[in-house]
């Protein structure tokens, strides 16, 4: 099957639905490819292929020299540097696919495998805009397939345990939420000087790949490749997109929240290029039976903004201030998380060592993921969990270009209500060549 007819037919879903593995045995190995095989997409498919089941039968990048590593590791599987030829050439030799691409790349390569009833493990944030996230929840429902997110934090022993406090009314009914992300930006570009004349391509790149759906830039040393696109309005999500969904996924989780109603940028902004370096964004949710009131404010601070210290209250047990947290205000106390580390509830003699939910084993993100195919049940971030909480992420990032500026998201219609130019962030069209039925 050639790579036109492969898009059309996904597009029709004219697939019929797989078994969990292609063949009934219950020796048989999940066959998995790979879009994106460097860096987070080289830990996704690294950690899936840890899995005794899991077999690698495709690899796909841009880059020659990133692909050239991973085939190293995996040298039976078949080498790609265009996902929509592998898709097409592989065909019904793959179960499952995992994508790991720069964000503008995700969408594309997840939908067509959706709709060819793969099973899709995707790092987040889901997809850069709000149109694509929704479209790729839609399809993952119609597809019936297992789904994941990559916000592999979700699976750790301390989000679980402040999901299980929170919701055991340790804090009473939560008022507000505070989180922070104000660690160096280490993708940041070191050139941010948008010359016409391109840098000599590094050899084995695909550029024009690389951009796919995106109009082509000329190629600039420093610039985009090989990590740097986050910082670029066209290719990334600046770094509420970065971390937002890692951040938000505990209190998403604990409190029941939908997507946000309004959201505003109180600090920051930016115009051109690039997206603005530093940020406050206040979101408000739809209250729950978790919530003190109607609603929900969630302020979110990165770039070396310094959440309200008159409400963020610290550990005795803490001396340094973390990089990164979250901290929970309640009608009957408080939660301070650092990131990647324990809650601490506070205050810290009303709820002692002994209060703390015991029990809790490791849990591996990307085996929940191959365990749940094979069982046929739902992942622990399945699209329907995950593509709520990536548009909650991005109607936040929106408010880059349009300092304070309240913008109100209609969830039914995924769209910015009341505000003409904002509204058209919520789509971007592909390029020429590169569209996707229902997508760009």
């Amino acid at each position: 099957m050639n790579r036109r007819r492969f898009l059309q037919t996904t597009a029709a879903s004219a697939l019929g639905f797989p078994a969990i593995l292609r063949s009934a045995s219950p020796n048989s190995m999940l066959q998995v490819a790979s879009i994106g095989v460097a860096r987070m997409g080289g830990r996704t498919l690294q950690s899936v292929a840890t899995h005794e089941k899991v077999k690698i039968v495709g690899l796909c990048d841009v880059d020659a020299a990133h692909l050239a590593q991973a085939v190293k590791l995996f040298p039976n599987a078949s080498q790609h540097k265009d996902w929509r030829e592998m898709l097409a050439n592989l065909g019904d030799k793959f179960d499952a696919v995992t994508v790991g691409t720069p964000d503008h790349s995700h969408a594309g390569p997840c939908v067509t495998a959706l709709r060819a009833k793969k099973h899709v493990y995707l790092q987040k944030p889901m997809a850069p805009t709000l149109h694509e996230c929704r479209v790729i929840t839609e399809e993952a429902k119609k597809a019936g397939v297992v789904t994941q997110l990559g916000n592999q934090g979700r699976s750790s022993i301390e989000a679980r345990m402040t999901v299980q406090i929170i919701q055991s009314g340790a804090i009473g009914k939560v008022k507000e939420v505070i989180m922070w992300e104000n660690k160096p930006l280490s993708w940041w570009p070191k050139n941010t000087e948008l010359r016409p004349q391109a840098d000599a391509l590094p050899e084995g790149l695909d550029w024009d790949l690389w951009c796919g759906v995106r109009n082509p830039v000329p190629y600039l040393k420093d610039t985009y490749h090989p990590q740097n696109w986050r910082a670029w309005f066209d290719f990334g999500c600046g770094e509420m997109g970065d971390m937002g969904c890692h951040h938000f996924d505990t209190t998403f989780d604990a409190l029941k929240l939908t997507t946000p109603t309004r959201a505003r940028l109180t600090h920051g902004g930016s115009q051109g290029a690039l997206w603005g370096e530093k940020r406050i964004v206040e979101l408000d949710f739809p209250g729950s039976e978790y919530t003190a009131e109607n609603t929900l404010r969630v302020t979110w601070y990165d770039g070396g903004m310094d959440p309200d210290m008159t409400k963020v209250k610290m550990p005795k047990v803490l001396t340094k201030f973390p990089q990164s947290g979250t901290f929970w205000v309640g009608t009957e106390g408080s939660i301070f998380k650092p990131y990647g580390q324990r809650p601490f509830v506070l205050p810290e003699e009303n709820f002692p060592a002994e209060k703390y939910p015991k029990g809790l084993k490791g849990q591996d993100h990307y085996h929940d993921w191959v365990d749940a195919i094979l069982a046929g049940k739902k992942s622990c971030a399945d699209f329907s969990h995950g593509g709520p909480l990536t548009e909650s992420v991005l109607v936040g990032t929106i408010t880059d270009r349009f300092p304070g500026q309240w913008l109100e998201f209609d969830r039914e219609t995924c769209q910015i209500s009341n505000h003409e130019a904002a509204n058209k962030l919520v789509k971007r069209a592909y390029r020429e060549g590169w569209q996707v039925p229902g997508l760009g």
